[in-house]
Parts: structure tokens; C-alpha cells; sequence
């Protein structure tokens, strides 16, 4: 098969819906032979059909799972870490368990997955990482979303160590910042205001563009991110957000 990611084997987590679908068939269509990963079995197995993707029930926040899938697609070429979780609320209004559940899907999962996948990885002769960032960050307060952009910040600092500390093995290291993307998880935050009318307005009321991204648009950068076009850029930030940030 030709494409941009041709002869290249990749690992994709969070794949059932949202942006890791959107990329999961990205890759597959530039080519790449994509493990498509999720704990929502029943939605991943949508993907089956689907040329060059093969599916997996991995649990991110498992390390016996994260060992298993390893074990199934050996050293991947390109790896993005998709998998995270929007806790709604200010500081105040926080949890200690939004707090540890953000902190272990969102941040401990990348931990996770970087610790079993990079060794394979760079004994295979490198590879490109992905990972899911947000520009509700250190890049831009986001009213009510102190957890999540705590674990948005940690994940691009993530980001920013690894890719100086495996550099000389050939491990690029990049994370997408997106602003507000129509996935499932928006539009359940959405309903659970109890006027998605009035929620929704909101939401694009604050996207100069008049509307928010799509999973798709977010993929076809990732998917320039896992290519060998982008083989100059690494620890960097991607914000791809319609404008929010300037």
C-alpha cells in the first residue's frame, strides 16, 4: 500500500470515538498498519472493517494490559496517546477524585504507555509519539476546567522531557493542543448542562472561526506528525484551535 505512512506499523489508543477513531482511520488510509486500541470494545469493533486497522482491548490505566498489547503489535513505528478525560469544574468545586482519576487517565496513562512502548521502540531504530495535549493548558486558562488543565499541562511537559532525553535515539516526541472539537465527549458535557442549546452556543460563541474543530482536522495533523515529513520537529506544542488563543 503507498501513502505518507506506508510500511509504517502504529498504535493508537483511545480509538472507539473522537479524535483517536478520526486518526486511527487517518493512518490507516496514509497506509500504516494501525492498532486500534480502547476499553469500549463494543464501539472499536466498528473499526474491523476497516482496511490496515486491527483492534485491541487496552485499558490505559492497566499496566498488565499495556504489557499485553505490547506483546500483541511488538515495536510500533508511531505511537498516539489519545486517551484522556474532561473533569468540568473549578478548584473549589473539584474533587479529590476528579483530581486522581484526571491525573491517572490523562497523565499516568502516558507514563505508562511511554515506559512499555519507548524501549521496543528504540531498540527498533526510533519512532514518532503523539500525544494528546489541549490548549486548556499552561497555554490558556479554560473557565471551569482546573483538573483537566493541570493534567493538559503535565502532558505537555511530558511531552517536552522525553523528546530531549530520546533524541539521540531517533524518538521524536510532538503534542496537538487543540481548542474545542466536535467528539462524543463534548456533546455528553454538552447535554449534561441541562440546555445543550445554550451550552452549545457557548461553545462556539468563544471560537473566533464561529465553530468548532473537527476529529478529522486533528487527524490529518497527526498524521503529518507520525510522517517523515515532519522528521526536523520534535518537543513541540501543535496548537491547532480556530483562532482562541490569539
Amino acid at each position: 500500500m503507498t501513502g505518507r505512512l506506508a510500511g509504517k506499523t502504529a498504535v493508537v489508543t483511545a480509538a472507539a470515538q473522537g479524535i483517536g477513531e478520526a486518526t486511527a482511520r487517518a493512518f490507516a488510509a496514509e497506509g500504516a498498519h494501525v492498532w486500534a486500541t480502547d476499553v469500549n470494545v463494543e464501539k472499536l469493533r466498528e473499526l474491523n472493517s476497516v482496511e490496515g486497522i486491527s483492534t485491541y482491548r487496552c485499558d490505559v490505566m492497566d499496566e498488565d494490559s499495556i504489557t499485553a498489547l505490547l506483546n500483541e503489535t511488538g515495536a510500533p513505528d508511531i505511537l498516539f496517546n489519545c486517551a484522556g478525560y474532561v473533569a468540568v469544574g473549578t478548584i473549589l468545586e473539584s474533587t479529590e477524585k476528579d483530581w486522581d482519576f484526571s491525573f491517572d487517565l490523562n497523565v499516568k496513562s502516558l507514563f505508562r504507555m511511554l515506559r512499555a512502548f519507548l524501549p521496543p521502540m528504540i531498540e527498533n531504530g526510533g519512532g514518532s509519539i503523539v500525544n494528546m495535549a489541549s490548549l486548556s493548558s499552561h497555554l490558556l486558562g479554560v473557565p471551569d476546567r482546573a483538573a483537566y488543565t493541570a493534567t493538559k499541562a503535565a502532558v505537555i511537559g511530558i511531552t517536552k522531557s522525553v523528546a530531549k532525553d530520546y533524541l539521540a535515539d531517533n524518538i521524536r516526541v510532538n503534542a496537538i493542543a487543540p481548542a474545542t472539537v466536535e467528539t462524543p465527549s463534548l456533546q455528553e458535557r454538552i447535554d449534561a448542562t441541562g440546555d445543550a442549546e445554550a451550552a452549545r452556543a457557548a461553545f462556539i460563541a468563544r471560537q473566533p472561526m464561529g465553530r468548532v474543530g473537527t476529529p478529522e482536522e486533528i487527524a490529518h495533523l497527526a498524521v503529518y506528525l507520525a510522517s517523515d515529513e515532519s522528521s526536523y520537529t520534535t518537543g513541540q506544542i501543535h496548537v491547532i484551535d480556530g483562532a482562541m488563543s490569539l
